[in-house]
């Protein structure tokens, strides 16, 4: 992308996350001022004022956002806990117990494929965000504070205990997302810390799988017991295209967010900002949408609100602990 932009045809509109990512752009001179298409213009109405919250910075609207998702839940089969006598956990010691009783019976309490760092890192990254509290967790992956400190050294401690307990697959750090996600599909694990997509992957490949889901179990004395870790994507005008071209790709960025193309989306199993529950959503994807929006502490994941380096050494730590 940063190749595009600085290229001779470079584009006029551009997908990027909120976070670290779009103030990069911003920083660069790529970001376009949406304000003045907002407050009379194509972009008009399109979408309720506190959508744009997390895409704003002192008071410059920086994207149209398209697409939220709750980037990791504990999703959960309900014949296999059923079977096991086991509750849906919502508290540390009620997962442990769980994985305890599941690593005896010869199930994997939890899967996960880490072998791009991502799957169980965003998962764990929430895990010790709850634990340290999430401005602490913000100033260590903003460089402003160091992970030293003895609550970090507690958080990894938590991550310690689940593989002590058996909590995921021995092949965790040795397969990938796709793979860690079949043994959820296939019936091997009971249950599976990933993000909002699995709703429809899971509906395309294991139809017959009755799955549902809790935020992360409760950690002890922890500092954001609600909190939930998530993304917003979209769209971005480019500041360096001219004033026509820039009121076009407001038109088109509106276009996009019309009824009738967020109906299209919904019924691709992409959920956009702008639906509602008329569209015929699954209900489980309503009550994530529910969940992101209705929490007062939202985490961004590491390698999407981070610089990528640090993110990077942030999973390669926590799967190291993960995998023994």
């Amino acid at each position: 992308l940063p190749n595009l932009l600085n290229g001779r045809n470079a584009p006029d509109v551009y997908f990027e996350w909120v976070g670290n990512r779009l103030l990069e752009r911003d920083a660069d001179g790529f970001v376009a001022d949406l304000s003045p298409f907002i407050e009379d213009g194509p972009l008009t109405g399109v979408l309720e004022e506190g959508q744009y919250g997390a895409a704003t910075l002192d008071g410059r609207v920086l994207m149209v956002p398209h697409i939220a998702d709750v980037t990791n839940v504990l999703w959960y089969n309900t014949e296999i806990l059923d079977a096991a006598g086991i509750e849906a956990p919502t508290s540390w010691d009620e997962l442990l117990d769980a994985c305890d009783t599941l690593a005896a019976d010869g199930i994997i309490p939890i899967a996960s494929g880490n072998k791009d760092l991502w799957a169980a890192g965003n998962w764990l990254a929430h895990l010790v965000s709850r634990v340290v509290g999430h401005e602490e967790y913000d100033k260590a992956l903003s460089g402003e504070a160091d992970f030293s400190a003895p609550e970090w050294q507690q958080a990894f401690g938590y991550v310690e205990e689940l593989a002590a307990h058996k909590c995921v697959n021995e092949s965790v750090n040795a397969i990938d997302d796709n793979e860690g996600a079949q043994l959820f599909f296939q019936g091997k694990a009971a249950m599976h810390a990933i993000g909002s997509w699995l709703v429809s992957w899971a509906i395309d490949e294991a139809p017959d799988l009755d799955f549902d889901f809790v935020n992360l179990p409760a950690m002890p004395g922890e500092a954001d017991p609600d909190s939930v870790i998530g993304v917003i994507t979209g769209y971005v005008v480019n500041a360096k295209s001219d004033h026509d071209k820039q009121e076009k790709a407001a038109e088109f960025l509106a276009l996009l967010s019309s009824a009738d193309n967020t109906q299209a989306f919904v019924e691709a199993e992409a959920v956009p900002v702008t639906a509602t529950a008329s569209e015929s959503i699954d209900e489980r994807t309503v009550r994530l949408n529910s969940l992101l929006s209705e929490s007062d502490v939202v985490i961004s994941p590491p390698d999407t609100g981070y610089d990528l380096d640090v993110a990077d050494a942030f999973y390669r730590s926590l799967a190291e602990v993960l995998g023994g």
